[in-house]
């Protein structure tokens, strides 16, 4: 990878990092499903002016945006309005990509690799220990569970995805996938809106816009521009530079920052048996990302040695 291109995936790690706190800062201006719809109607409004929209149908724009979109996001600022540490929901929310494999396997019907079946069972094993840990940051135990769902509805999003990768309608597109999370915004910020209504109501509603300050702004920009525009365009170009398996493994980063940012900008603190659970996880992660290279590596130099 390029000096240019490996500044650019830092900026993405530092994006995706930082967000998390950027949605404390926000949960603290708005209600939770009120910001997520003020979110994905600044990506409609302004994306839809700077890409255009790609060839995919309707209804597969609509199932991408309610799983990864609608669902992952207004379960994840739920959960940190509801007492999940910016920090710990950054790395508890990588757990997506467990829950992907299983949910490509009952709606893909894909077979699981013996790598990725060990993979599980050591994050998961990670997740029980940071939820049965000693805190020294408040963490509830809705706020842990929404953050579970989240990454539940990103994993179906993810499948999501692939079918629609499968059909061939991101194929010789490179704006193409910047273009699904852009157009499919409006298929979130409505279920967002009513939500909002429903579960909190328009007086704290009216009562949230009539203190909408600079923060609030900043936040929503932020969360649209920065996350979501510019973190994933930059995404889509380093995985049309470079293989996917070079690049998916950036992402273990962003926990790393997300942790190392609520430190220092919420003054959230991590017991020992968390970290204890963090290194758990991110070890069950790496193993789903490189278990099957290391065992083949492994068996080559076996038959090798064997062989001499």
């Amino acid at each position: 990878m390029s000096l240019k291109d490996s500044l650019l995936a830092l900026i993405i790690v530092a994006i995706w990092g930082f967000n998390f706190i950027v949605i404390a800062w926000g949960v603290e201006q708005m209600p939770p499903l009120m910001m997520g719809a003020g979110r994905f109607l600044f990506v409609g409004v302004i994306g839809c002016l700077l890409v255009k929209r790609p060839n995919i149908p309707w209804r597969w724009l609509a199932l991408y945006a309610l799983t990864l979109c609608f669902g992952q996001f207004a379960l994840l600022f739920c959960a940190i309005a509801f007492g999940m540490p910016a920090g710990l929901a950054s790395l508890v929310l990588q757990s997506q990509a467990l829950f992907t494999i299983i949910l490509s396997v009952l709606i893909l019907h894909e077979a699981i690799k013996p790598a990725q079946l060990v993979a599980m069972v050591v994050a998961g094993f990670g997740l029980v220990i940071i939820g049965n840990s000693e805190q020294a940051t408040e963490m509830t135990a809705i706020g842990f569970a929404l953050t579970i769902a989240s990454a539940v509805l990103w994993g179906g999003g993810n499948v999501i995805n692939r079918k629609i990768n499968q059909k061939g309608y991101l194929a010789g597109n490179n704006s193409a996938g910047l273009g699904l999370v852009v157009w499919s915004s409006w298929f979130a910020f409505i279920p967002f809106t009513i939500a909002s209504f429903v579960f909190e109501g328009q007086d704290a509603i009216l009562t949230s816009l009539q203190s909408f300050n600079l923060v609030g702004l900043g936040v929503l920009l932020y969360l649209s521009v920065c996350a979501s525009m510019l973190g994933y365009s930059l995404w889509s170009y380093l995985l049309a530079h470079y293989p996917a398996g070079q690049v998916a493994p950036l992402t273990l980063a962003v926990p790393v920052v997300g942790l190392l940012c609520a430190m220092v900008f919420l003054d959230e603190q991590v017991t020992g048996g968390q970290w204890l659970g963090i290194f758990v996880v991110m070890l069950g992660l790496v193993i789903n990302m490189k278990g099957e290279w290391l065992a083949q590596t492994l068996k080559h130099k076996l038959g090798s040695r064997v062989k001499g």
